[in-house]
């Protein structure tokens, strides 16, 4: 079933690797919200070399017990971006009851796929070695994210136990796969004929750069990065969130018959006259956080 949020907005289209130019989202939170949480900023959770990749969590104050954790991943092509981009929806998700994080990753101009993703998943790694220390449920780890976050979400959430893809971060002995997944504004099926078509033209600063050339020239780097490739019956829970007026590949349909023929919970929220970018505006940024406590709070805060 597709759940629609009605919303109106009177706003444009923007491309589907594109955020919005503001380093920071034009979107408020209540300052008791932020009162409300304590947080822990710039904390070191993997390294290579001389290289730290850091993420910024958040937790409810005067919360004893063990909370689900999110993971939040912030977009811009795989090439650009920054993790503060997430934080008003990380702070907004922390003071429903989770402990949430957003994490930087290294971008493509920096290493080549899969080095994102293995990133995302040391951060996993990260918080469930830490969880005593930060009052985290192990057992019951989230991820969200928008635009290239949400495939990178994605692929987190269809990608677990995949060698190819965990890296060398560290904390090895922690595993790295999540128990629910949001993606938004998302690519799931970077075997398409669409992507295919966009990554043949030379001048794709999206695609090519993130993955190192063309689908026809390395097809198997464009399965590995591909969530759709990589769905089996043992995946957690999946849904795509995306705006009305983005393109319709972000619906995700033959992904998710594909989770619903294995039996695994999946769904589309689709917000209505939101953009590509619609956390940047703040009614469909409030209309994505209540979908997603709805969603995590289901299949996180109900795990033994």
């Amino acid at each position: 079933m597709i759940r629609i949020f009605f919303v109106s907005l009177l706003i444009g289209s923007i491309s589907l690797a594109q955020e919005p130019k503001a380093k920071h989202a034009p979107t408020k939170l209540a300052p008791e919200v932020i009162a409300a949480l304590e947080a822990h900023p710039g904390l070191v959770y993997a390294s290579y070399g001389q290289r730290e990749v850091q993420l910024d969590l958040w937790r409810p104050k005067n919360v004893r017990q063990p909370l689900p954790a999110i993971i939040c991943i912030h977009g811009g092509g795989w090439y650009k971006g920054e993790r503060s981009s997430m934080a008003n929806l990380a702070q907004a998700l922390a003071a429903k009851g989770f402990v949430t994080a957003t994490i930087s990753y290294r971008l493509s101009g920096e290493a080549k796929f899969p080095a994102a993703i293995q990133d995302c998943k040391a951060a996993v790694r990260f918080l469930r070695d830490n969880a005593a220390k930060f009052g985290i449920h192990a057992d019951a780890v989230g991820v969200t994210g928008l635009s290239a976050g949400g495939h990178l979400a994605a692929l987190l959430t269809t990608s677990g136990g995949v060698k190819e893809l965990e890296g060398d971060g560290g904390h090895v002995d922690q595993s790295s796969a999540v128990q629910a997944g949001i993606a938004m504004g998302a690519q799931s099926d970077l075997e398409s004929t669409r992507i295919g078509e966009l990554s043949s033209n030379p001048d794709d600063p999206f695609y090519r750069t993130f993955l190192g050339d063309s689908q026809a020239k390395v097809p198997q780097t464009y399965a590995l990065a591909s969530p759709r490739h990589h769905l089996d019956k043992s995946d957690p829970p999946l849904l795509f969130m995306t705006g009305e007026l983005d393109d319709a590949s972000t619906h995700a349909d033959e992904t998710r018959a594909d989770l619903a023929k294995l039996g695994i919970p999946t769904d589309l929220t689709v917000i209505p006259q939101a953009p590509h970018a619609f956390l940047g505006q703040q009614r469909a940024f409030d209309t994505c956080v209540s979908a997603c406590d709805a969603f995590f709070s289901q299949h996180l805060k109900k795990r033994p």
